[in-house]
């Protein structure tokens, strides 16, 4: 059996072109999962590798939709290869059938894990030049210094729940508890 893996790194983006060149090769099962190749933590991935069996093939778009480290991409298809399920690469061409595919995957697996580290390395060469030009990375806050302190109060008085000062200040429940988080630290160090 041919099962199809697709992966993109976030909610917003789409995996069309990964689901159309996976069916186009006939997959039999298609799964698919949003979240990070840095993360190996992959619920989707992971439930798909338990799931292959002696002769089926794990068919991928690209090779770095698997793993963006050389180390799990490695462990992964040492699994594959110790339970006699192949691995094939759509776009580079890989088929773990022959040594040379083999010898291919594992460099390019090394070339994936350079570039995810050249992308760590930009992103925090980025956020300290912000930083120093006085940027405050992250998503700004839902309410204003005032606004957080008169949730504090409401629920420290026990006036309101944390879901009521959510829909009375139009934002969600997780902005409330960071609120409540900040003042609890704030007032462990004035004590």
């Amino acid at each position: 059996m041919l099962y199809g893996y697709a992966r993109v790194s976030t909610l917003e983006q789409e995996n069309h072109t990964q689901i159309d060149a996976l069916r186009k090769v006939g997959v039999d099962f298609l799964f698919e999962e949003k979240r990070s190749g840095g993360d190996s933590r992959r619920p989707v991935l992971n439930g798909l590798l338990n799931e292959l069996q002696k002769g089926d093939t794990l068919v991928v778009y690209k090779l770095d939709r698997v793993a963006r480290s050389l180390k799990h991409l490695l462990n992964v298809i040492d699994e594959l290869a110790s339970r006699d399920v192949q691995f094939h690469s759509l776009t580079e061409h890989i088929d773990t059938a022959s040594p040379a595919g083999r010898m291919l995957l594992q460099m390019l697996g090394a070339f994936a894990e350079f570039e995810l580290a050249m992308i760590r390395e930009r992103t925090k060469a980025g956020l300290a030049a912000a930083v120093a030009r006085g940027a405050k990375p992250g998503r700004p806050r839902a309410m204003s210094p005032l606004q957080e302190a008169e949730a504090v109060r409401l629920f420290k008085t026990g006036g309101m729940t944390k879901s009521a000062i959510a829909r009375r200040y139009g934002t969600h429940i997780s902005s409330i508890k960071r609120a409540l988080a900040r003042a609890a630290g704030q007032a462990e160090m004035f004590n």
